[in-house]
């Protein structure tokens, strides 16, 4: 018997965690409800103070947020009293460990980094609905409440489906755009418009086939400067996804029919793949042409790899996520600009990457209180800000209000004491509700992008015509969602 009868049962949570390659033990601890004490509460005191002398472990990816709150700890300890311990993982590891510790009953991690696709879609159930924190007068409100959260990323981070529960609060937004060594733009721009008949100036009104045109520029005209136009993260791998999306959905491709709403709010059963549409092969035809161009080991970088190579000076430029913004002004300072994705014939779109931080639906009540007081305080203006001007980090933020800061407009431009606000103007663009990338937001998500980047990966390395690839991904895809999730 469960011991939360409203969850998934555990056949479900470990279903999922073999879907992404764990290896399992089942021990004593997995199998039974053993019981636990709950964490200390001191009734009539300060309400910030009221779990004193409790622990908390959250368990998140690598991530700029976490990275910044992990080196300094001490603010929200000397608030609180609470102490936290911080376990980072790969996110493939993460969600492993998150769906052992849903399956076992018990909360060995109170704070979860859900992410929307691979922990919320899946796992929602095991998740608490934050809106029963947030109306408990004995702890403390969200400053500006859920309204001062974007709205597309509250959605998309925080929702499943029915509008009304709130799983997670939107803890970070990294967003695909178009990085650029704007030092060597400046040098050559008038005669890469002499010679390719536009101006090659970076922005959203550039399409995909002028960026085609400037990569393979650079590759014939620019050997002295850098060694390719543009590099990809195409290794076989989330982000290989991630990368072809943009162009996907560009080309006026997507993965199933709604797209906009099953990324926004996500489904249950999305129905039959729409990738083997003309629009999708098409897409995947320009992919697979822009790749054979770009620098050779784009086939071997997951994010961090072709980041890398940008920085070392292989690349003129490349889709990334924005957040690198602070690691390019660490090694390229002033020498890189940003700006939004080139459209293709259906405009543009920009993945978005960000995930929200919820609390274990396994957790007491005491836990459950001393995990929202973290909660908030990790969402809340003022740590964004703080994180904003971390060398340790520089997560962006997810709430309005800290954009209209006074001090964070004045950063958008160089000289900057918080880099990733140079991308800020190509971000405010890529999360315009009609630019904004979101992937399927479904609970058998992580079998189909196995499935998707696997068939991708075919096409760039095994000579495999991009309408096998799309029309192979597509039945994949569609004997995974028949499936459905419930066991």
């Amino acid at each position: 018997m469960d011991c939360h009868s409203s969850q998934p049962s555990r056949r479900d949570f470990l279903r999922g965690a073999l879907a992404t390659g764990a290896s399992l033990t089942l021990t004593a601890g997995l199998s039974s409800c053993a019981s636990r004490g709950d964490a200390p509460q001191t009734v009539g005191v300060d309400q910030w103070r009221q779990f004193r002398g409790a622990t908390l472990n959250f368990i998140s990816e690598n991530t700029a947020p976490t990275a910044a709150i992990a080196a300094d700890l001490s603010p929200f300890t000397d608030l609180t009293g609470i102490n936290v311990n911080i376990v980072t993982l790969e996110l493939t590891a993460l969600v492993q460990r998150v769906a052992l510790d849903l399956a076992s009953g018990r909360a060995q991690y109170q704070v979860i980094y859900a992410d929307p696709y691979q922990v919320l879609a899946p796992y929602q159930r095991g998740l608490v609905d934050l809106r029963t924190l947030q109306a408990d007068r004995n702890l403390p409100d969200l400053p500006g409440g859920v309204g001062d959260f974007i709205p597309t990323q509250l959605d998309a981070a925080g929702r499943f489906v029915e509008p009304g529960p709130i799983y997670a609060l939107p803890y970070d937004a990294p967003t695909m755009i178009w990085q650029y060594r704007r030092d060597l733009f400046d040098k050559y721009r008038d005669r890469m418009a002499n010679d390719l008949g536009f101006d090659p100036t970076p922005g959203g009104d550039r399409t995909w086939e002028e960026y085609y045109g400037i990569a393979q520029w650079f590759n014939k005209n620019a050997k002295a400067d850098v060694l390719y136009g543009t590099g990809h993260q195409a290794r076989q791998h989330d982000s290989l996804m991630n990368d072809f999306s943009n162009v996907l959905w560009s080309y006026g491709g997507d993965y199933f029919d709604n797209g906009r709403q099953v990324g926004r709010m996500g489904s249950r059963d999305p129905g039959p793949s729409r990738l083997d549409s003309a629009a999708a092969i098409a897409g995947a035809e320009f992919y697979q042409r822009l790749l054979a161009i770009a620098d050779p080991g784009s086939t071997t970088w997951d994010w961090d790899g072709v980041g890398a190579a940008f920085r070392g000076g292989r690349l003129a430029m490349c889709p990334n996520w924005h957040e690198f913004a602070a690691s390019n002004e660490q090694v390229l300072p002033g020498k890189v600009d940003y700006a939004p994705l080139p459209k293709g014939p259906a405009g543009t779109a920009n993945m978005y990457g960000g995930t929200g931080v919820g609390i274990s639906a396994n957790t007491l009540s005491h836990e459950r209180g001393a995990a929202w007081l973290f909660l908030v305080w990790a969402t809340s203006p003022q740590t964004q800000l703080t994180n904003l001007k971390s060398k340790a980090g520089g997560g962006t933020p997810t709430r309005t209000s800290v954009y209209e800061l006074p001090e964070v407009r004045a950063a958008e431009k160089r000289p900057s004491t918080m880099p990733n606000m140079l991308t800020a103007a190509a971000v405010r663009q890529a999360w315009q509700p009609d630019k904004i990338g979101l992937r399927p937001k479904i609970p058998m998500w992580n079998e189909c992008n196995t499935a998707i980047f696997t068939q991708l990966s075919r096409m760039l390395t095994e000579r495999v015509s991009p309408e096998e690839a799309m029309r192979s991904m597509k039945e994949r895809v569609d004997r995974i969602v028949a499936r459905g999730w419930v066991a």
